[in-house]
């Protein structure tokens, strides 16, 4: 059985609130799950002492059984000091998107074309 350990929402609509839990990889994100070791609330500030609660002694538990966090969950522990993370960096996601590069060309020829009926206006006089 494939353990994880992740957030399980709860809290109403646009009010979330998240229990971090051990469940079977299988399992819904709501549903069953084995233990309850710690709590996430988004919406108090974040030098909240409430905002995250870990239970440590559980989560190495768990860990030395074999979960796996997931990545928010890995950024809590590493937080705590239970785990490392590495940092990630994806330069490609910062690029425009094919349409947008598109526009962009068509811009500067747009650009270019009123340059030149400007050069052969001034020229004709």
């Amino acid at each position: 059985m494939a353990l994880k350990i992740r957030l399980a929402r709860g809290g109403s609509k646009k009010r979330p609130y998240y229990q971090i839990v051990v469940a079977d990889a299988r399992s819904p994100r709501d549903g069953r799950f084995l233990e309850k070791v710690g709590a996430w609330n988004p919406m108090l500030p974040k030098d909240s002492e409430k905002r995250i609660e870990l239970n440590v002694e559980r989560i190495k538990e768990w860990v030395a059984k074999g979960a796996q966090p997931t990545d928010r969950v890995l950024r809590f522990m590493a937080e705590a000091g239970l785990a490392t993370r590495d940092a990630r960096n994806n330069p490609e996601k910062a690029k425009p998107g094919k349409k947008a590069v598109e526009r962009v060309k068509e811009k500067e020829m747009k650009a270019a074309e009123a340059a030149a009926a400007a050069a052969e206006a001034s020229a004709a006089e």
